[in-house]
Order: structure tokens, then sequence, then C-alpha cells
């Protein structure tokens, strides 16, 4: 969605997607919180008239970055694009395996580590995020879509179902475009997918990009300018990964996991006004049916 939102002439979007600025719950280990004067630089080339716009999918988990973002911009619009849970968290784990942040590289294993991790213990050295290995702890929608409704009010959060954003792709991007209240007859050229699930070609490379040498480090940042040096890292991190199928789920993970999140997607629902129930069936991603039930989201979504 980001990357099709970008050709939109009325929006302007960076071209770097994950700027963290708001969320200071959030224990990013890998990098500082950018200021606000190094925030507002990748917006500085937006044209008059157009709405800027940013994403990071770690505002949805945290507690404090709504509240952050209106006090910064109390007028600021919300898109929360939802998965179910069981693919979310797949997801997820191979995403992590890919930037560094989870080292069990079976799904379920990582998944029975949780109860270590919330301990502390079992963290890869390498982790940015420890949070985000509380995999159970992600998709509580229904309480963080709450947090953004108390926080902006209902006509200002727009909620997408991935399902339906799979299926109808355009129909989907053009009900974003009318919340943002920007001309609904620009499209992309073509909805190509963007961000297929990936592997990493080299564990060594992956562990020496998230922590290189100290000595070798401190040259390298004292001879090479900022930009180069971050130009070069995001060249050999793209070229170490590579697009590959995620192994599949077990047919117990995924049955723990169903009834893990039974009552959730049951919140959700209601919270919504429409039917999730296929969340909680084999039947795999398809479009959701018609809103069924009454919810604080039921009209205008």
């Amino acid at each position: 969605m980001y990357h099709y939102l970008r050709a939109h002439p009325g929006l302007y979007l960076p071209e770097r997607k994950e700027l963290r600025f708001f969320g200071q719950d959030l224990e990013i280990r890998d990098r500082r919180p950018l200021t606000q004067q190094e925030y507002l630089a990748h917006f500085s080339p937006a044209g008059p008239g157009q709405l800027i716009g940013t994403a990071y999918v770690w505002y949805l988990y945290s507690m404090s970055a709504a509240e952050e973002i209106a006090a910064f911009a109390p007028e600021a619009r919300i898109v929360a694009m939802l998965r179910n849970p069981t693919d979310v968290l797949h997801a997820l784990h191979g995403e992590h395996l890919s930037n560094g942040n989870e080292d069990i590289r079976d799904f379920s294993a990582a998944l029975e580590a949780e109860p270590d991790r919330r301990a502390g213990r079992r963290i890869p050295p390498h982790a940015h995020l420890p949070q985000g290995l509380q995999y159970s702890t992600v998709p509580r929608y229904t309480e963080q879509l709450e947090r953004y409704v108390r926080t902006f009010g209902r006509e200002r959060v727009h909620v997408v179902i991935y399902d339906d954003f799979a299926a109808n792709t355009a129909d989907v991007y053009r009900d974003v475009l009318r919340f943002l209240a920007v001309g609904d007859d620009v499209r992309p050229a073509t909805f190509d997918v963007v961000n297929a699930s990936k592997r990493t070609r080299s564990e060594w490379l992956r562990h020496m990009l998230a922590r290189p040498p100290e000595l070798p480090r401190r040259i390298i940042r004292a001879v090479v300018p900022p930009a180069v040096r971050q130009a070069a890292y995001r060249r050999v991190q793209s070229a170490n990964i590579t697009a590959a199928p995620r192994d599949p789920i077990s047919a117990a993970t995924r049955q723990h996991l169903r009834e893990l999140f039974a009552e959730e997607v049951e919140r959700l629902s209601g919270f919504l006004g429409r039917d999730l129930s296929a969340w909680r069936t084999d039947a795999g991603p398809r479009p959701l049916s018609s809103p069924v039930v009454e919810g604080p989201l039921a009209d205008g979504e």
C-alpha cells in the first residue's frame, strides 16, 4: 500500500518507508530515534498542496505512538492494515530471520521460546527489537485500534483487511484515497507485488552487518561520509537477501494459533462490525463477508 500511495500526485511519502520517530516505548537497539530535524528533512521535497505520510509497522504495536503522533500532528489520518494473526506471525518470523532479529529458524520452536524471551533469556545477540520476539503480543488488534480511535476519533481511523487488499487491490486502494480526501481516479500503472517473502543468503554476512568488528567500524566511520555508508550498507544488505517462500506452518502450530487468537478475532469482528470467521479456518486468505454485526467502526468501513 505504501508503494502504491507513493504514485499518487496528491501525496508525498518518502522513499524510505520505516522512519522511526514515534513510539518511545519501543526498545530499538540498533539505532537511535531520528531527531525532529532529521525526521522532517525526509519530507522537505513535498510539493505545495501534497499531503505527507509515512508508515512504520510497530506504531500499531506501540502503546505510546498514538498519543505521540497526535501531539505532533493532531489532524493526522491513520490507515491500519490487519492480517490473519497466524499469517502475520509467520511472516513476522520470516522478517525477523532476514533482518537478524531472530536466530531460531523453525517457526514453531520460535513460538515456544516466547516465555524465555519474555524473561530476557535466549535473545539473539544481534536482536534489534526484542519486544518483537514475544510473538503472541503482536496481533492484539482490538486494543491497538482502540488507542487510535480514542486518540484521533473514529472518523480519522481507516482499517484495511489484508484479505480484501490482496483480492481486490484497486478497490481497496481507491477506498484509502477517498479516506485521505485526495483524487481517487489516480492509480499506479500496475499493482505489482511488493515486499515478497525473502531469505538471507549468508548468515555470516548478516551478522557482520549487524555487529561489525569495532576497529574497522571506527575507521569506516572516521573516513566515510554517513550518506555513503548508509547507501553502501543498504546495497550490501539487499544483495544478501533473496526472494523465497517461507517454510509452511505445521498443522499443529496453525491449530494452536487459531485457538490462541480465537477470542481476539471475535473481539475484532465486533469492533469492526464485520465477520472475520474465515481467520479461524483452514480456508486461507480470501475476501471476507460484508459487515454482519454492529461495532464502533462498522459505519463507513
